[in-house]
């Protein structure tokens, strides 16, 4: 595990240039170690020490007192989801449109199709499946009976999407990836994932060095006690477990962090409408829990 003044030094050569993307993540994962976290290091525990007040920053209490911090680094690779997707969007907003001939053929090598079943005299779609009468199918529409269904094609499919992208016979999901993960998408879906992957293949030095510079910076943050407070073990747990701090009306209740007071502190009338909106939610879910729905 990495210094904090170690942290700071890799940021620096890499800003400066003086090693590569590869050569800084490897510098940095080589010194993770299962069940190893900074506040075990020898260089956090003495920072810690002198950082520490004598009392709670949010209730006073001198009582097991710790450092708490209010915001944490995201993971490197929560980094380079967010800058990829912000570079996919601008590369959709100046590259709107896919060579159609492209796209085919990246639909035809990476996924599965799954036709949806048509009435062979309307084209209305997905028709009644009977399983003692027969004809086998029925269709709603036009009330035509018949053992086969009709399909559009891949390229069917495709050529109706190039003409209407929201096209009803085009929203469904009716492509499953043919990786291990066997995701299942539309058309607009197959388009965007592939874009992105086009964008990923041509910014990834990019992507990965703004990602990780990123995640260093953050990281930095976290452990020079930035954006952390003394707090209590109460007070601690609350804030972590529960997004929850201490009214600063009463300084008595707890309240979610992003409220200006807890509900006894609210003047009567607004007291009043929350009570009646938390009792209606408790009873939706007791009837949820009773039905069996999650």
């Amino acid at each position: 595990m990495l210094s904090l003044h170690e942290y700071i030094a890799l940021k620096e050569r890499l800003i400066q240039g003086e090693i590569n993307t590869d050569e800084a993540k490897s510098r940095l994962w080589e010194n993770f170690k299962d069940g190893k976290r900074a506040w075990h290091t020898k260089d956090w525990k003495e920072r810690r020490r002198k950082f520490l007040k004598d009392k709670c920053e949010i209730c006073d209490s001198k009582e097991t007192l710790t450092v708490q911090h209010l915001s944490h680094p995201k993971k490197f690779i929560e980094y380079t989801k967010e800058i990829t997707r912000s570079l996919t969007k601008e590369f959709i907003h100046i590259n709107s449109e896919i060579d159609k001939a492209q796209l085919e053929e990246h639909v035809k090598n990476n996924y599965t199709y799954e036709p949806i079943q048509l009435c062979p005299n309307c084209l209305n779609r997905k028709p009644n499946i009977r399983t003692r009468k027969s004809p086998k199918f029925l269709c709603t529409k036009c009330e035509h009976e018949f053992n086969e269904p009709s399909y559009l094609s891949v390229e069917e499919l495709i050529s109706i999407f190039y003409r209407n992208p929201d096209a009803i016979e085009v929203r469904d999901k009716c492509f499953t990836s043919k990786d291990k993960w066997h995701n299942q998408h539309n058309l607009n879906n197959i388009k965007y994932w592939h874009q992105r992957s086009l964008v990923q293949k041509s910014q990834l030095e990019y992507i990965e060095k703004k990602a990780l510079l990123l995640y260093l910076v953050d990281t930095i943050k976290y452990l020079s006690f930035e954006d952390a407070i003394t707090a209590c073990k109460i007070c601690a747990s609350r804030y972590d477990l529960h997004q929850m701090d201490l009214c600063p009306e009463c300084k008595k209740h707890y309240k979610g962090i992003k409220y200006d007071t807890c509900i006894s502190c609210l003047p009567e009338s607004r007291k009043n409408e929350v009570l009646e909106k938390l009792s209606f939610n408790k009873e939706m879910m007791d009837i949820h829990r009773n039905f069996g729905i999650d």
